[in-house]
């Protein structure tokens, strides 16, 4: 993306509502098309999960090549991915409580992910995160 371009705004800065485009412009010849155009949820999806999003279609979809690239665990690599794709709106349907559960997940491998706790032990508060919330 050079200088000029800008990523399109996710709501209406006056009042959050949904936009709606209604002009495009072609850089190269000036022509126009005019129409009402809904904006995807991909095109909307802040930072960071925009990168995260773009570097998953770089690589192809290769979980393990992001790993490599972003320095993180195979688990927090996912556990992103899933949030990225939560909030594109395109993640499974979350229950009420499934954010926190997710939350709670997220800190316990950030916490192996820093050298806090050993892996046995992050198995262990994993388990019995799940076994809570059967």
């Amino acid at each position: 993306m050079n200088d000029n371009e800008r990523t399109l705004p996710p709501h209406c800065p006056v009042c959050h509502g949904d936009l709606l485009v209604t002009r495009l412009e072609c850089p190269s010849c000036g022509a126009e098309v005019t129409g009402e155009f809904a904006l995807s949820h991909l095109a909307t999806l802040r930072e960071p999960y925009a990168s995260l999003i773009e570097m998953f279609l770089r690589v192809r979809g290769n979980v393990k090549e992001m790993e490599r690239e972003l320095g993180l665990s195979y688990p927090t690599v996912r556990a992103r991915l899933e949030e990225a794709l939560t909030a594109a709106g395109l993640g499974r349907r979350a229950e009420p409580n499934d954010a926190e559960i997710a939350a709670q997940r997220a800190a316990i491998l950030d916490q192996l992910e820093r050298g806090e706790i050993t892996a046995p032990e992050a198995t262990s508060q994993l388990r019995n995160l799940q076994r809570r919330n059967q």
